[in-house]
């Protein structure tokens, strides 16, 4: 399934200028100062990591496609491109402790139009293919042309803004088209810079959509060395990495195989934990966290347990109204089932009462809009088009319990709503005043996990005479239907970055409501929203960013189209006592990469 697995973020994480500066440079920023050189290893890492041994880890899911770049198939971890890809590179690397500067990778150095209306990538002589032939301008453009035409739809769009690429020597110049209201999106020399580059002379005159599980061929670290699909990946060092010796690769990539076995379920997974069949565990179950660790390897110190605190961006988890389907096109019944989510108690009784309730789309970050607008960020949403009132007089309203489960104040707000809605009681179940259609509807779940919260608002909704059946459909199916948006409400966690951009069109938009396979699950269409994420994108300086993130975010939350749920800033982590790891640093967080074998 096209989405973050558990594991994911294990892998994911001088000329100097910012982009607009027309003269060849090793590293670009998309706001800020650059804080690394190309010539020394980043500080978030240990240069002198010894080398050698296996990392082996286990992932819920499972996987039936290695081309990670298509809507149809589940990629494995280390493929995904939700996950920083241990086969595939992208022509600059990002930093992992900025909101978004990219350095020199496989294109050695980046010229930039000051008006952004072009970008020019001089491919590095030294970077070759795992089969030993040269990454070339060639290979670029076929992974451009590919890509935009039969990539996934993020990919079809952004560099479907390209007017024409041109090749000359061992440069490759990308020209863009103009907006002829917006002009050129600063953004885009950016988001060229992070496409992955594939072989032409491996890929080419081969069915790209039916790849299949063809073992891929790249320019990383890693090749794939065996594959039993849905069940386990196997990737092995590539001895001849091209840029095992490159400065910013130093202190990464220290293991000599890394290993991914998948589980159905998570009881059984973390029973293979216990037992040592994978090295770690990320928990993101704090009562689990607190309970499940009397075993024996736990309380002789062969596994370990870590609990850090982190400055990263979290994610926003949500149920989430499909708003294309009738039942919820009126916004007075999603502000009902708002208002019957009770929180608290689910954080107190089911959760041990460790996570925050999220009132963001970027919470945790400095962009999480803040009590109500003011000065540029007020004149900006006025600016937009019609947004509700409110919206400028108070914060976004959450509701909120004693915690005690017998608060029922939220929920008579609910069922006031729903009667002026049309919704009546009939012999205890809730029915459309004029249809005598029963207020019944689905909610398509992936993850087992999520079935205690699930039963929990199940609960809630019931005395509102309010049916909510509950699937966990298995993670093929519910991909084939989330991409369809073939669903009533799912619960879906979008992540961001310090430096949201063009991704938020992909998210929010009106076109991309209407486009399979993107990720506005709850059918948002608002000419405000789609000028606010124009606005973000268009950002010139961090201030700008911050202000046109925190208004998008508001505009968000008062289109009642999710119900926000909760958040950790801490990571989990239990591993069997065979690693070292560098200084923990709070903006880079955890990321395997870095770590390496110590026995």
């Amino acid at each position: 399934m096209k989405r973050a697995l558990k594991f994911a973020w294990f892998f994911g994480v001088l000329s100097m200028a910012t982009v607009g500066q027309a003269s060849p440079q090793t590293a670009i920023s998309m706001h800020g100062d650059i804080a690394h050189t190309v010539t020394s290893p980043f500080p978030y890492v240990n240069p002198n990591a010894p080398k050698g041994g296996d990392i082996h880890l286990g992932v819920v899911g499972t996987f039936d496609s290695l081309n990670p770049f298509m809507t149809k198939g589940t990629s494995p971890a280390g493929l995904s491109v939700y996950s920083e890809t241990l086969v595939f590179e992208r022509l600059m690397l990002r930093s992992s402790d900025e909101p978004f500067t990219l350095y020199a990778n496989l294109a050695q150095k980046v010229e930039v139009a000051p008006d952004y209306s072009w970008v020019t990538f001089y491919i590095n002589p030294r970077a070759k293919w795992s089969d030993g032939k040269p990454v070339t301008p060639q290979d670029v453009m076929f992974s451009f042309e590919t890509l935009r035409d039969k990539g996934m739809p993020n990919m079809r769009l952004y560099y479907g803004r390209v007017e024409k690429a041109t090749i000359k020597g061992n440069a490759i110049t990308f020209v863009f088209k103009k907006d002829p209201e917006k002009g050129y999106e600063a953004e885009q020399p950016m988001l060229m810079a992070l496409m992955s580059v594939l072989p032409k002379h491996y890929y080419e005159g081969k069915d790209f959509e039916k790849l299949g599980l063809l073992k891929p061929l790249g320019s990383g670290p890693y090749v794939v060395k065996s594959v039993e699909p849905g069940r386990r990946i196997v990737y092995a060092r590539n001895p001849n990495f091209w840029g095992k010796d490159e400065p910013l690769n130093q202190g990464r990539f220290n293991f000599d195989q890394v290993i991914f076995d998948y589980y159905r379920d998570a009881k059984v997974a973390f029973e293979a934990f216990k037992a040592g069949a994978y090295d770690f565990y990320a928990d993101a179950d704090p009562v689990h966290w607190q309970n499940a660790y009397d075993f024996k390897a736990a309380k002789d110190g062969r596994v370990l347990r870590q609990l850090w605190h982190h400055k990263n961006p979290v994610g926003a988890k949500a149920f989430v109204f499909n708003t294309r389907k009738p039942l919820f096109k009126d916004p007075l019944v999603r502000r009902a089932l708002i208002e019957a989510f009770d929180f608290e108690t689910f954080n107190r009784t089911v959760m041990g009462g460790e996570f925050t309730r999220t009132k963001s789309f970027f919470p945790n970050t400095e962009l999480a809009s803040q009590a109500t607008p003011e000065g540029k960020e007020r004149a900006l949403l006025f600016s937009a088009g019609p947004l509700p009132k409110n919206l400028f007089e108070e914060p976004y309203p959450l509701p909120g319990t004693d915690g005690l489960g017998k608060d029922r104040t939220q929920l008579k707000k609910a069922a006031a709503l729903l009667q002026q809605a049309g919704w009546r009681l009939q012999g205890g179940k809730l029915v459309n005043a004029k249809t005598k259609e029963p207020f019944v509807f689905e909610l398509l779940l992936y993850s087992p996990e999520d079935q205690k919260l699930a039963l929990h608002f199940a609960k809630s909704l019931k005395f509102l005479g309010i049916e909510m059946k509950v699937r966990v459909s298995d993670p093929t199916q519910y991909e084939a239907r989330r991409l369809k948006f073939d669903y009533d409400m799912i619960i879906n966690t979008w992540g961001h970055s310090l430096s949201p951009g063009n991704e938020q069109k992909h998210y929010w938009t009106t076109r991309a409501a209407k486009e399979e396979g993107s990720r506005n699950y709850p059918g948002i269409e608002s000419p405000a929203v789609d000028a606010l994420c124009d606005a973000l994108c268009a950002a010139k300086t961090r201030e700008d960013l911050v202000i046109a993130t925190r208004a998008l975010d508001r505009a968000l939350l008062w289109t009642d189209s999710v119900i926000p749920l909760y958040y950790s800033a801490k990571t989990r982590l239990a591993y069997w006592d065979k690693f070292g790891y560098p200084k923990y640093n709070p903006r880079v967080g955890v990321s395997l990469t870095t770590w390496w074998r110590s026995q």
